[in-house]
């Protein structure tokens, strides 16, 4: 009993330590995205915490007679230049700081307080958002305008992209994996091992010939192309996932609704769709994030057009124009980090079910 305790202690810790490492960078991308530009580039973002920092009590002018080339008395510190440059801490815990240069400079007695640096702005995610005008200082206090960067249109253009490469090949998947399970035809055996095989495919062999292609039907540059690039590269995983939940479920449901004279069709509206909830769940979550997350497919398929843009491609020419701007790159990160969170935790309920729904046989 102990050694379970353990075991399962050690388990549980492991885990919450692993949680925890994730975690730190999606809240340090949190915070950094509410702090104000001078910020970012001055502190970290844990210094929101309290923290102890040197802060100033007093401040006076060096004497007028003091000799900075050899060991300097003051105000009980002895040291260097250099050493009171970086800070010469005294007995009571203070430090003598020599702020300047040689001839024009101050002295300031330093001590340790418990500080927080809260300066937490929405204007990042207005400036990303809205596109709009917006003032920055440099780093000599010269002020100039900047226009923002506008996501929202390729926020929708991600949303149109992905929605319906999730819906079209979930829906097919969804017939096919019930004919694989409940019909009997001929080939059926064959033809679900090609697709099974069809899994280790690896996309980026089929981009130049599907393109070429595409080019023929001059479909190439709009949503249906990739929306059928995506749903014809999900399916494979798709009908292999769904086959194994819906061969998993009992056979008596099915066998008393043909006796009541139901049709295939009506079983797979009526029964299946209800009863696969977990596993349609399960797949469309990893679609929508494979899709939503996506910058290959969609730059060959679309272009790079500031009009058709998808998140993931307005995201990197950010990184490349302001790639300084870390308050408006972990903002637009963020933004883009939003919606499949939410999708995520709205279906995590059926996630572990829908994966392991037909593994074990009973």
């Amino acid at each position: 009993m102990r050694t379970r305790k353990r075991s399962s202690a050690l388990v549980n810790g492991s885990l919450l330590v692993i949680c925890i490492l994730w975690l730190i960078p999606t809240v340090g991308l949190l915070v950094s995205s509410f702090r104000t530009r001078d910020d970012v580039l001055s502190t970290g973002w844990w210094t929101i915490l309290p923290h102890q920092e040197w802060s100033m009590v007093q401040q006076f002018a060096p004497p007028p007679s003091i000799d900075t080339t050899v060991n300097m008395q003051i105000a009980g510190a002895s040291g260097t230049f250099d050493q009171f440059r970086s800070g010469v801490v005294i007995p009571d815990g203070k430090r003598v700081v020599w702020v300047g240069n040689r001839r024009a400079a101050v002295i300031q007695i330093q001590e340790q307080r418990w500080v927080t640096t809260i300066h937490l702005t929405l204007q990042n995610y207005q400036d990303v958002l809205t596109g709009k005008e917006y003032e920055v200082a440099d780093a000599n206090g010269n002020k100039h305008t900047e226009k923002g960067d506008d996501l929202s249109g390729a926020f929708l253009n991600t949303v149109a992209v992905t929605v319906p490469s999730v819906v079209i090949p979930v829906t097919i998947a969804a017939f096919a994996a019930y004919g694989f399970a409940w019909m009997r035809f001929p080939g059926r055996k064959q033809l679900f091992a090609l697709v099974v095989a069809l899994l280790v495919v690896p996309l980026q062999i089929a981009l130049v010939p599907v393109l070429h292609d595409y080019v023929q039907l001059r479909l190439n540059g709009t949503f249906l192309a990739v929306w059928l690039a995506h749903a014809g590269f999900g399916l494979p995983l798709a009908i292999y996932l769904l086959y194994n939940y819906i061969s998993s479920l009992p056979r008596d449901i099915l066998e008393s609704a043909f006796v009541d004279g139901a049709s295939h069709f009506t079983i797979f509206v009526r029964l299946i769709l209800p009863l696969s909830v977990p596993a349609l769940a399960s797949y469309a979550i990893f679609q929508f994030l494979w899709v939503w997350n996506d910058y290959l497919v969609a730059l060959i398929f679309i272009g790079n057009q500031s009009g058709t843009q998808v998140l993931t491609m307005r995201l990197a020419e950010i990184i490349g124009s302001r790639g300084s701007d870390w308050h408006l790159l972990t903002a637009g990160a963020f933004i883009s980090m939003l919606l499949p969170l939410l999708v995520f935790f709205a279906l995590q309920r059926y996630f572990v079910r829908g994966l392991t729904a037909g593994s074990v046989k009973g």
